[in-house]
């Protein structure tokens, strides 16, 4: 299906307010048409006529008079009402769009937002989307009206004169052959100069996020120099559409200037010869310029029209992306589990280019075990529990929760099963309560207080300045470390989830943070089926088993007296971290 096809689906339900929109448009349009013909009336009936100037006076003020009407009394409103259903159903088209958009990237997999940068999405969602707004501003509106004009003006001319109508539209067949072979080089200079915008957004997004590195390793002019590539890059492909758009209207514009020299040299010939009245001339004059007005704008709207067509295609990719993970075809509900975790054969990698970062894990987790996963870094355990809530899909092998397999449940169900605390708490700008209710939006403030006091957060929320309405900032930038840690767990209290996932959720706090949250999460675990992924291994000593995995396979498994006896690598690492960790 072609991008406009699918362009129009967006289109097709506001076509009735676009007709009422295009009438009035035309009404709007047809009025200033009268004027020549008024002018016309008046240089040859009533400046150049014979009648006695008394009737000649009364005729021009009932003339005046009518012109009033139409152009003071009538036209306002008709303005009016053309701009507001313009912008109405544009407004529209694009609240759907964006909305369709916002769900597909929810439906987009981890997968794709790692290999995308931020900036680049969030250039096709607000500046593509909103230059697609002159497809319907212009294409169907504006064009469509320009062209009635075109053809109502033609008709007058004609009527006024059929050859100096003629002499008008000379230069017609040289606009369109101009538009053909220039407009095509402008939609692909259009479409690199919207890319390359957006790697500066995505860049400068990127970027802002990491200030405080850049500023902790003095890399202020390093980074200059490497944004000033970037935006060198947008310059010169601004530059390129620029040239190649001036040029564009430099020959249009030059086409233009032609027409009224032939209409002048002809219509003055006409004039003296006696075939043309004055009237005429003027009234065919003013229509020339009625003529090449919207002829002009059709010609920017060609312009218009490849820089929406260029940010179109750019959405629609977007739109296109395929999802990684889908529901498979009747997928069931998943009902409250009791939170056994199996992985049977498990191997896992995120790509095809790339090697397998868990190779033929079989593990399984009984419902209410607390295991911890522990390991050096890169041996695949954040890898691993990104798998439960299928945030990836495996390529071989099976994870089932109370043996069902979770690609036979739909994603819903089963994440409203699974409650997860990252080490970097995700919280989103808003109050301390929005972020709690997250959770469980429906809750009662009763059951968010409890949450928190849960979570060890309640006390220091009263202590905000205005409690649980405090607004946090942008990923709650306002709060501490551990003050964003124990509201994250304060969300999952609320969720309340049979199967609880903790990676790293401790691994960069102080002391006092990391005793408080450590008491949340022991009360958290209770009952439920937890996976604790955990550098600092003192925390997790109380685990029912701790599993070892390495180079993304299971080396050891046992409870913490069993592997220290073992003296295996959990053992050696323990006994490092702990060697450290003790006072001089």
């Amino acid at each position: 299906m072609s991008n406009m096809r699918v362009y129009f689906q967006f289109v097709k339900p506001y076509w009735k307010l676009i007709v009422l929109t295009l009438l009035i448009g035309m009404l709007k349009f047809a009025i200033p048409l009268t004027l020549p013909l008024i002018m016309k009336y008046v240089v040859d009936n009533l400046l150049l006529g014979d009648a006695p100037i008394e009737e000649r006076l009364r005729s021009l003020l009932l003339v005046l008079g009518g012109a009033f009407v139409l152009f003071v009394v009538v036209r306002g409103p008709v303005e009016y009402y053309r701009q507001y259903f313009a912008q109405l159903v544009t407004s529209k088209i694009l609240y759907d769009i964006r909305s369709r958009l916002y769900a597909h990237i929810q439906k987009l997999s981890l997968r794709y937002f790692h290999n995308h940068k931020v900036g680049e999405v969030i250039s096709r969602f607000i500046n593509d989307v909103e230059q697609t707004r002159n497809l319907v501003e212009t294409g169907m509106m504006n064009v469509w009206l320009d062209l009635f004009t075109l053809v109502l003006v033609l008709i007058v001319m004609a009527f006024l004169n059929p050859m100096l109508t003629l002499v008008s539209v000379l230069i017609f067949p040289f606009y369109g052959l101009a538009v053909k072979i220039l407009y095509k080089r402008l939609r692909t200079l259009t479409k690199e100069r919207s890319q390359a915008l957006a790697e500066i957004q995505g860049y400068l997004h990127e970027r802002l996020q990491g200030i405080p590195v850049i500023r902790s390793f003095t890399l202020e002019r390093y980074d200059e120099a490497k944004f000033g590539i970037k935006n060198t890059k947008y310059l010169n492909k601004a530059l390129a559409q620029t040239r190649w758009n001036a040029m564009t209207f430099s020959i249009i514009n030059t086409l233009t200037d032609i027409a009224p020299l032939l209409v002048i040299a002809y219509g003055g010939y006409e004039v003296l010869r006696g075939n043309l009245t004055v009237g005429s001339f003027v009234a065919f004059f003013g229509y020339l310029d009625r003529l090449y007005s919207p002829l002009r704008r059709l010609v920017n709207s060609s312009t218009t029209l490849t820089q929406a067509s260029a940010s179109l295609d750019r959405v629609l990719e977007f739109m296109n992306v395929p999802y990684d993970i889908e529901d498979a075809p009747g997928a069931k509900v998943l009902q409250p589990v009791q939170g056994e975790i199996s992985f049977d054969r498990v191997s896992f990698r995120y790509n095809d280019k790339q090697a397998f970062v868990l190779k033929e894990i079989d593990l399984t987790i009984r419902a209410g075990e607390t295991v911890a996963l522990v390991g050096m870094s890169g041996g695949g355990k954040s890898s691993l529990i990104s798998l439960i809530p299928r945030f990836y899909d495996i390529q071989e092998g099976a994870i089932r929760i109370d043996g069902q397999d979770i690609r036979g449940v739909t994603q819903e169900s089963l994440r409203e099963q699974i409650g997860m605390v990252l080490q970097d708490p995700i919280l989103f700008s808003g109050s301390v309560r929005e972020n709690i209710l997250l959770g469980r939006p429906d809750a009662t403030e009763g059951e968010i207080q409890e949450a928190a006091a849960h979570a060890n957060a309640h006390d220091f929320i009263e202590s905000l300045p205005k409690g649980y309405d405090t607004e946090i900032g942008e990923r709650g930038v306002k709060l501490s470390g551990g003050q964003k840690q124990r509201i994250a767990i304060a969300r999952v209290f609320l969720k309340n989830p049979r199967i609880l996932v903790l990676d790293e959720a401790t691994s960069a706090l102080d002391l006092e943070s990391e005793h408080l949250i450590q008491q949340a999460i022991e009360q958290l675990a209770r009952s439920r089926t937890t996976i604790i992924v955990a550098h600092r291994l003192s925390t997790i000593t109380h685990a029912d088993r701790i599993v070892l995995i390495e180079h993304g396979q299971i080396k050891e498994i046992g409870c913490h007296d069993e592997l220290m006896e073992l003296d295996g690598l959990y053992a050696k690492l323990f006994n490092v971290q702990t060697l450290n960790h003790t006072p001089a």
